[in-house]
């Protein structure tokens, strides 16, 4: 079983071809967990299965390091569309069929655009409890009040904007994990936490749903530079530099809210082989 391992500013993937070998995505789904394990297996923050298009010209199933699908992974689709132009047979444009609908890519030089298409803003379209939209609501975790915003760029987001990288980075990591698994989101939620530096620049520290806190989140990077439109602490048709510990996406939020597109790179690690004997066997606890 051959893989290639990728990664988006530091949001790493085992990207696995089976657009000639489709019957062997439940087998690669089976081994999600184990192959994603950083002591037991590889390591990786998911799979990333390339599938026969069925309106585009490939299409990508998204294995979570939990063994879950996502709907959609930003990092991840820059991932596939570098090997599919790298080494998949694919020109600079394509369009990729994801859980979230078909995607637009345009390679240049080591920079991957992806139209994100539509965001959406309603709660039953995140989906989120309640009803009409949620822009800069408050809320009260652990005695503090805060502000949050619900969109989702491709899978469910919640973004609350702080005074500090500082305090982004540690409530990150300390109310990630209650707000992913909040009864507002039935699907769960990919957390962000920011901080605004300037109307075009924005550091943000992610607690990904299914997956922990990230170097990286495209689609998070994305839901964040659309809040900061909604709640204008940015500015509409103009690029907003989103700062990860990993590196820098460029976001643009069209200003009819139509379209969110997202520029960055991603990168070839290595290419490897795995023996399906040993991928069936489970660290025992």
């Amino acid at each position: 079983m051959r893989f290639a391992k990728y990664h988006g500013i530091g949001n790493d993937f085992l990207v696995v071809d089976l657009r000639t070998r489709a019957e062997d995505f439940a087998m690669w789904r089976d081994a999600g967990v184990v192959v994603c394990d950083r002591q037991f297996g590889v390591g990786g923050d998911g799979v990333l299965a390339i599938l026969p298009g069925v309106t585009g010209d490939a299409r990508m199933e998204v294995i979570n390091s939990d063994g879950s699908i996502a709907e959609m992974c930003g990092n991840g689709l820059r991932c596939v569309v570098r090997y599919l132009h790298d080494r998949g047979g694919l020109g600079r444009e394509m369009t990729i069929d994801t859980n979230a609908g078909a995607l637009r890519c345009v390679v240049n030089g080591h920079a991957i655009t992806v139209d994100l298409g539509r965001p959406r803003l309603e709660r039953r379209e995140i989906p989120m409890t309640g009803t009409g939209r949620c822009v800069d609501e408050p809320y009260v975790i652990d005695g503090v009040e805060r502000r949050m915003t619900g969109v989702n760029t491709g899978n469910p987001h919640l973004v609350t904007f702080v005074d500090s990288e500082a305090e982004a980075r540690r409530l990150a990591r300390e109310l990630g994990p209650t707000l992913e698994k909040h009864p507002w989101f039935p699907l769960k939620a990919n957390v962000e936490f920011a901080h605004a530096r300037s109307r075009s620049a924005i550091d943000v520290h992610v607690w990904e749903r299914a997956c922990g806190l990230t170097l990286a989140c495209g689609t998070g990077a994305s839901a964040t530079a659309l809040a900061a439109v909604l709640t204008d602490r940015a500015d509409a048709g103009a690029p907003i530099e989103i700062a990860l510990p990993g590196g820098r996406l460029e976001i643009v939020v069209q200003p009819d809210l139509a379209k969110v597109t997202m520029t960055g790179p991603a990168k070839h690690v290595f290419d490897g082989e795995l023996d399906p004997r040993a991928i069936k066997a489970r660290p025992v606890p």
